[in-house]
């Protein structure tokens, strides 16, 4: 049984990086709405309190039961956490004249104290909150001070009860990390052995045991998160398991071929679905991005569902669904507005009567990659920035047609082939900061090539031009949830610039895009 520790979010922004902070430990946790506790076992080491955008003063501010929690397991309350459990039992919640924001410097007056252990006595913190800790509850004890903040962390007596009013889980705060460790290895106990080796073992004895002698449909993307769970389901039902990749016409220059290539001596079992024209008859005269989403998603369902029924007395349903996906549809906010049913093949599980089974639930988008790379699937298909479900569909900005794509395409193929060629210093990848990046590819979470419904003026030779416009995007990111646009050399962009408009006909101006996510969105469309 993996041991775990528990965080119970009440709606705080930075909830998941508190569970990646955690899972860099090797510690396994899992994230669960304040007002839906899970039953425990043995296998719960401690419990950890997120933040909140509420204040524990509102008449609505978020109340959790932790009757079968404190004095029981060890708990950490992290900003409104600590702020709750102090009003809670005793203690003494006020607002701050000012608000309590930005970087502060942590003076610990514990030395002694195992959750403090071996972090320097003056270290750097990150506050956030606009409520302070007048008062500690009930047998508490300050263990360390800011110059604004009396009580920014404290011990419960006689307890594993543990607060800070600060976030250890963000960068800015130096040593949360050290923090975070001795809570959840010193006071918790955890062995920190949850590694990519131990899912792979884990997740191959259960998916053996579950799926037995049943047959499964996966339908692979070429990405990440879907090439992982068919090779984890390959390793575990062999021949059971049969992948569908669906051509959709939407795709870059040559992907079809190449992805299918690529899978050819990884003993997958994989149908090539090309249904290409399918999706451009549909999509002619469509503009409105959100019916070209329909319009494709419909497409896909049905494609894949052609395909999948030829599969006699399959029984599941793969996907590649990963953890942030589970935490959103469970939380305190409610499941997502917007289902992309297109890239979960939403429908089909009801429509066949097939039951889902999803390898990679349990994990954060770079923990897939780690455990992608200790499969020893090909860095080609392991460093692949995240692609789009409806594709170039929505890099078209309204009508999509066939001479459109095949401009899109190219200028979309000098853009990343020139992302890969151009040499860099070593640099923290962006799919895995342990591992160094030497191109600009391997240094961005995302790019692409947008083509614009506009056109404009230009001069080729002695001749007056009136053509197409591409727009070029890089952002770097972690998930994808925010997003900050990557400062390209200027050399590259002149290079790349000049070689769009030169190579590929309808093209006669290229452009930047230099918005951050947010306000702006990765994708156009």
């Amino acid at each position: 049984m993996t041991e775990k520790i528990i965080i119970l979010d009440f709606g705080s922004q930075v909830t998941q990086l508190i569970g990646r902070r955690l899972r860099e430990l090797n510690v396994y946790c899992e994230i669960y709405p304040y007002n839906k506790i899970p039953a425990f076992d043995e296998s719960v080491k401690g419990i950890i309190l997120s933040g909140s955008p509420f204040s524990v003063r509102d008449e609505k501010a978020p109340q959790a039961d932790l009757g079968g929690i404190k004095g029981k397991l060890p708990l950490l309350g992290i900003c409104y956490g600590a702020q709750y459990i102090a009003q809670k039992y005793g203690g003494e919640v006020n607002a701050s004249i000012a608000r309590e924001y930005g970087r502060a410097m942590l003076d610990i007056s514990a030395t002694d104290s195992p959750l403090l252990k071996g972090v320097q006595a003056h270290s750097q913190v990150w506050m956030s909150h606009g409520d302070t800790i007048a008062g500690l509850p009930e047998g508490g004890e300050v263990i360390a001070s800011t110059a604004d903040v009396l009580n920014a962390a404290y011990h419960i007596k006689g307890e594993e009860t543990y607060a800070v009013q600060f976030h250890p889980e963000v960068y800015h705060t130096v040593e949360g990390r050290k923090i975070l460790e001795n809570f959840a290895k010193g006071i918790c106990g955890c062995k920190g052995d949850w590694t990519p080796a131990s899912f792979i073992d884990s997740t191959i004895d259960s998916l053996k045991e579950k799926l037995g002698d049943d047959k499964v449909i996966l339908g692979l993307s070429g990405g990440v998160d879907s090439t992982v769970a068919a090779v984890l389901l390959n390793r575990a039902i062999g021949h059971n398991l049969t992948c569908i990749f669906v051509n959709n016409g939407l795709l870059r220059k040559n992907e079809f071929e190449d992805v299918l290539a690529s899978y050819q001596d990884m003993g997958l079992n994989v149908i090539g679905a090309d249904a290409s024209a399918a999706f451009i008859e549909e999509l002619k005269g469509v503009t409105e991005p959100e019916k070209k989403r329909k319009v494709i998603g419909r497409l896909f369902i049905e494609t894949f569902d052609k395909y999948a029924r030829q599969i006699e007395n399959a029984r599941w349903l793969a996907q590649g669904t990963i953890y942030p996906d589970v935490i959103e549809s469970a939380s305190v906010n409610g499941p997502s507005s917007t289902i992309k049913s297109h890239h979960n093949v939403g429908g089909l599980p009801e429509k066949m009567n097939l039951k889902i089974v999803e390898p990679l639930r349990s994990l954060f988008k770079d923990e897939v990659r780690r455990v992608g790379r200790a499969l020893h699937i090909k860095d080609e298909l392991i460093g692949r920035h995240p692609f789009p479900g409806p594709s170039l569909g929505i890099r078209i900005l309204g009508e999509v047609t066939e001479d459109k794509l095949a401009i899109l395409r190219e200028a979309d193929d000098i853009f990343i082939r020139g992302l890969r060629e151009y040499q860099i210093e070593g640099v923290p990848s962006a799919s895995d900061p342990s591992i160094m990046a030497t191109n600009l590819y391997d240094s961005i979470w995302q790019a692409g090539a947008i083509l614009l419904p506009v056109k404009s003026v230009g001069v080729m030779g002695d001749e007056r031009t009136y053509e197409y416009t591409i727009a070029l995007r890089a952002v770097i990111s972690t998930d994808g949830m925010t997003a900050d646009w990557v400062h390209l050399p200027y050399d590259f962009m002149a290079k790349v610039s000049n070689d769009i408009i030169n190579k590929v006909r309808g093209v006669n101006r290229v452009v930047y895009d230099i918005s951050s996510k947010p306000p702006a969105t990765i994708e156009w469309e």
